[in-house]
């Protein structure tokens, strides 16, 4: 717990240095992309706004997943982190296409821009980009939210690239279309680094087993501790980047029936152990004779109308059969 405290407070750290970084990048490619007319310059701009708002949301985030299990939302504010990213990813989504749509105007109507300014400001943005990176690389390998944020980030290092180069080329040979194609390519780096935080933070949000995860080989796992028969009605979830939860049937053999709690603990040992899943939820069994399937079929409750009317309907059958003299015996499987 303490440790988890620990990183915390190293990766809130990280993300406010980052933001500092990011809204100086900002203020300074705003005022010189309008100073200078250049749409790459206002497109990395652009950039550099949603990655302030990803950063700011993933701090937030950080901050609610601290707030204690309540009896309204029993998991705490764990979900936050992913749904901060799928946020971050839709806004980057949309910017994106705005960009394509400016720079296809511009390929057709090239308009003057001030090359110089435009290299010294992309390469200062360029600096800040690269040390708001460094900052965040030491966690985003392990982390969703800090993934999301750096790869935000590099992409925002490497459009600076670009605006750098399109400085030198326009300064040299006056070729202005070429600040449209290089807004063009920002908004590609862009838009594929919005859709792969898009698809997996939806992945997560929509119940999907952990990317990279069998759950073949994890029913195979728990199918060889001591005193198991088999696994069914099996679920594997994410609740964010670091906990991983489970929940299944376990149809202990009637010889180990007096020692299940201790099959399950070691279950949960081995599931912890490989394939780090914390929150483990098992309901032990003994049902050898019985056949259920690994993963169980979810069903919607049944709807009052549809349950008003079978009523009626027994109703009115129970009361024909009396009317016309028959007597049923009705056997209902609850």
């Amino acid at each position: 717990m303490h440790a988890d405290i620990h990183l915390d407070k190293s990766i809130a750290g990280r993300f406010q240095y980052a933001i500092v970084l990011t809204a100086l990048t900002l203020l300074a490619e705003v005022i010189g992309g309008i100073w200078t007319n250049s749409l790459a310059l206002l497109s990395d701009a652009a950039h550099v706004f949603l990655d302030m708002f990803a950063l700011f949301l993933s701090l937030a985030a950080i901050k609610l997943a601290a707030y204690p299990a309540s009896d309204t939302r029993t998991f705490g504010w764990h979900r936050m982190e992913v749904f901060a990213s799928f946020v971050n990813g839709a806004s980057i989504f949309l910017i994106a296409i705005g960009i394509f749509y400016e720079a296809w105007g511009r390929l057709f109507r090239p308009e003057e821009v001030k090359s110089l300014p435009m290299f010294v400001i992309a390469s200062a943005g360029l600096v800040m980009n690269l040390a708001a990176a460094s900052a965040l690389h030491h966690h985003s390998h392990d982390d969703l939210n800090v993934k999301s944020a750096f790869l935000h980030v590099v992409g925002d290092a490497a459009a600076s690239v670009g605006v750098i180069g399109g400085g030198v080329v326009i300064y040299f040979t006056s070729w202005y279309v070429l600040d449209a194609v290089i807004s063009m390519g920002i908004g590609m780096v862009i838009f594929w680094g919005a859709w792969r935080v898009i698809r997996e933070s939806a992945h997560i949000l929509l119940e999907g087993a952990p990317r990279g995860m069998s759950t073949k080989e994890v029913v195979g796992a728990i199918r060889t501790v001591e005193g198991v028969n088999d696994v069914h009605h099996l679920n594997i979830w994410t609740i964010c980047s670091h906990i991983l939860a489970l929940s299944a049937h376990v149809d202990v053999k009637p010889e180990h029936k007096r020692n299940q709690a201790g099959v399950l603990r070691e279950i949960e040992e081995l599931l912890l152990r490989r394939f780090h899943i914390s929150h483990t939820t098992l309901q032990a069994e003994c049902t050898m004779c019985i056949d259920s399937p690994v993963f169980k079929e979810l069903h919607h409750r049944p709807r009052k109308g549809v349950h008003d009317q079978h009523k009626q309907h027994h109703h009115d059958h129970h009361h024909h059969d009396h009317e016309s003299g028959h007597e049923h015996d009705h056997c209902h499987d609850h």
